[in-house]
């Protein structure tokens, strides 16, 4: 039975360490590959680095610009953050500012986007109508509405506080009164 065992266990460890020098050739033929891809990579003269960065930023525009479009179509221009057109067609003009198609959409989207964030102001949710109203300041800085969004905003969060300083008040006087 011990001979049985004896021949059993050098079994496992002939298997063992073939799986071992296996994988220990994997390796090194892993890192061979990687290590002749990263000499052809620096072999790379200058003008073909940026004809690949070029493309790199076109194939990246296209698909940035489809998915303006994409949020044009369902309705969002401004919001939500992270998935809206506004800042689809912003990410379009950091890899190409000349890109005519992202400034003219931008350009043409203006009014309804100040449309949309005076709706936003008016639902009182001015976290977000300052967040929208940054983000049409990225794209025109000086827009004579974009002013007129800002005092909105400011008055909106002036009503707010007065609103929440009378609520405390009355809670005061009700505590007060109770007491």
């Amino acid at each position: 039975m011990s001979r049985f065992l004896s021949a059993v266990s050098h079994r496992y460890a002939l298997v063992l360490v073939s799986l071992l020098v296996l994988v220990a050739a994997a390796a090194i033929f892993w890192h061979g590959q990687a290590a002749n891809a990263t000499i052809d990579d620096t072999t790379l003269s200058a003008g073909e680095v940026n004809e690949a960065s070029t493309d790199d930023a076109q194939s990246g525009s296209a698909i940035l610009l489809g998915l303006a479009r994409d949020a044009m179509r369902d309705g969002r221009l401004v919001a939500p953050a992270g998935s809206n057109a506004f800042e689809f067609y912003l990410s379009v003009l950091q890899l190409e500012p000349e890109n005519r198609t992202a400034h003219e959409a931008l350009r043409e989207s203006f009014v309804r986007a100040s449309e949309e964030i005076e709706r936003t102001i008016n639902r009182k949710d001015l976290e977000e109508a300052r967040r929208e109203i940054d983000l049409l300041r990225e794209f025109d800085s000086n827009n004579f509405t974009l002013a007129l969004l800002g005092g909105k905003l400011s008055a909106a969060r002036n009503i707010m506080t007065k609103q929440h300083e009378a609520e405390a008040e009355r809670i005061r006087q009700a505590r007060a009164a109770g007491s």
